[in-house]
């Protein structure tokens, strides 16, 4: 995986930084939901588009912000994209994001002789 931060904070700017990262799994896991979900519904879903804005104004006081704005295409009932919006809450990485306490254990890599 290639990341990168952006030229005016020392890099070169040319991969996604590792907050861009962050939320793109958000993303993905959100349209794979939708997809799933919609499949096992039978409900013609077409295609996914899923955009996040994030605000990291008070990051360093413990609050990271995320818009995510969706659409949904394909010939859905208002009923059919109305189930499969509240089913997107429900994913699993917008739940390990907002109900679980993440614990993360840092240590060198110890290679073998």
């Amino acid at each position: 995986m290639h990341a990168d931060v952006a030229a005016a904070i020392g890099g070169a700017g040319s991969a996604p930084d590792p907050h861009d990262l962050f939320d793109s799994s958000l993303i993905a896991c959100k349209a794979l939901t939708a997809h799933v979900y919609a499949k096992s519904r039978g409900y013609a879903l077409d295609r996914v588009e899923i955009t996040v804005d994030r605000d990291t104004s008070k990051e360093r006081q413990g609050t990271y912000a995320l818009r995510v704005s969706i659409a949904l295409f394909g010939p859905l009932s208002q009923d059919e994209k109305q189930k499969v919006y509240d089913v997107l809450v429900r994913c699993p990485i917008h739940k390990l994001m907002t109900t679980t306490t993440v614990e993360i254990e840092t240590a060198p890599l110890v290679s073998s002789p």
